[in-house]
């Protein structure tokens, strides 16, 4: 096959995807095109080699920690992902308890809407996640239970903003008392909408407190390659100070290669995503990042606001940054899903409870796109109202099946599957390459 028929695999319209695609413009492609073939073999594991990459990274972060409103001590890396972020956030808590505290089985508290890479952390660093759980309404972590579940090995609290599943954000001065009052660290989540929340006070919209600028925080984590417009592979994470990004680091001192000091996760890392985030920030600037927050800010609330409107649907909590998460008491939500993708929409199925979101993206915030969204999903919603005994087929009956399952185990089996079944070289015309 040639490198062309790969591309033509796809049938789903990256356009009509919900978070898949944030920018995709025409210009901002032509220069990250431009930036790749300079900096295409660069690796910033060799400083020395590649001294304007190394650069590149110091001012993505010091931007970034501009941005959440750090102090001259604040400071960051970049890693590959939100997950790399969250992971290295972890992995810094834990040594920090161990090493401060003595703690020798540390847990992290998270809401139950946190995002799963907390629970990856644990898995991987063998820490213990405890789950607090979100009010029914508001859909953010219930305070007064998560203090409840804070301990003597605490070394971590976890506020969202916004959480992924419902677009909702948390109370973050709240959790940000419970650290300052057990001497716990605070990680703020915002690798899903940081790049709007950062830009939606000079977009004149309200935006809670969430950042460096409330007292606690010490820790934030956010994704370029999301509302940065960034290529995908850039993430930022951030420390109110110096000393607790050295528990982020790891240094092999007796390799017979020599000294070998890390700053994340990965040891050759491919300089040229540094120089696109680096590339992107620069040509959006602070103007182009606040007409895109008003833009997706604007798109997100009507979207909303439509949906309230609809017949035979909900809308879960006030979303009111990028994301909304919209369920049925009247129908499987799961069966509108079906209906949506069957015109291209592609979104996020939602578990405990069943629903699905939209995650805007600026694609999305074109002219008209909020509005034929809004339209299907009346027309949609109408059909299967008027048909009682509707049965969901394809992916929702699978997805509503998988909820009822009550040994989670068998899901994991299907899960992995499903893993595998990536790696097939087998070509399935009728399912989208897979």
């Amino acid at each position: 096959m040639h490198i062309n028929d790969y591309q033509k695999l796809g049938k789903i319209s990256w356009e009509m995807g919900s978070g898949v695609v944030y920018h995709g413009g025409k210009d901002l492609t032509e220069i990250q095109t431009q930036v790749f073939s300079k900096f295409l073999w660069s690796n910033p594991l060799h400083p020395e080699v590649f001294p304007g990459v190394r650069k590149m990274e110091a001012e993505v972060i010091q931007m970034c920690v501009q941005l959440f409103n750090g102090e001259d001590d604040s400071c960051g890396t970049m890693t590959a992902s939100g997950t790399n972020s969250l992971l290295m956030a972890c992995k810094t808590y834990r040594d920090w308890g161990r090493d401060v505290k003595g703690i020798t089985k540390p847990e992290i508290v998270v809401a139950v809407s946190a995002h799963a890479a907390f629970e990856k952390a644990a898995d991987y660093f063998q820490m213990k996640i405890v789950k607090i759980p979100v009010n029914e309404k508001k859909r953010s972590v219930n305070i007064k239970a998560m203090r409840k579940g804070i301990t003597r090995n605490t070394v971590m609290l976890v506020g969202s903003a916004p959480e992924f599943p419902s677009g909702i954000i948390d109370n973050i001065e709240e959790i940000a008392k419970l650290g300052k009052r057990y001497n716990i660290g605070v990680h703020v989540d915002a690798c899903l909408g940081g790049f709007v929340l950062a830009f939606m006070k000079a977009a004149g919209f309200n935006v809670p407190a969430y950042d460096f600028s409330v007292d606690g925080v010490t820790s934030i984590s956010a994704d370029a390659h999301k509302y940065g417009c960034a290529p995908k592979g850039s993430s930022v994470i951030l420390y109110h100070s110096h000393s607790l990004r050295h528990y982020q680091y790891h240094t092999s001192t007796e390799w017979t290669g020599g000294i070998y000091a890390t700053p994340t996760i990965s040891g050759s890392r491919p300089g040229v995503l540094i120089a696109q985030c680096w590339a992107s920030m620069m040509h959006l600037g602070k103007s182009g990042y606040i007409e895109a927050t008003k833009r997706i800010v604007k798109t997100t609330r009507s979207i909303r606001d439509g949906l309230r409107q609809s017949k035979g649907v909900f809308v879960f909590g006030d979303p009111e940054v990028c994301v909304v998460a919209f369920g049925s008491k009247e129908f499987d939500i799961f069966a509108l899903g079906d209906e949506l993708a069957a015109r291209d929409w592609k979104l996020n199925a939602l578990q405990f409870p069943s629903s699905l979101h939209i995650c805007v993206t600026l694609p999305m915030a074109k002219s008209g796109v909020a509005e034929k969204f809004l339209r299907d999903v009346r027309e949609c919603s109408n059909k299967i109202l008027r048909s009682p005994n509707w049965q969901t087929t394809g992916v929702g009956a699978i997805y509503g099946m998988a909820q009822k399952i009550p040994d989670r185990s068998m899901v994991r089996e299907l899960a992995n599957h499903h893993l595998d079944c990536m790696y097939s070289t087998k070509i399935h015309s009728s399912e989208n390459g897979i």
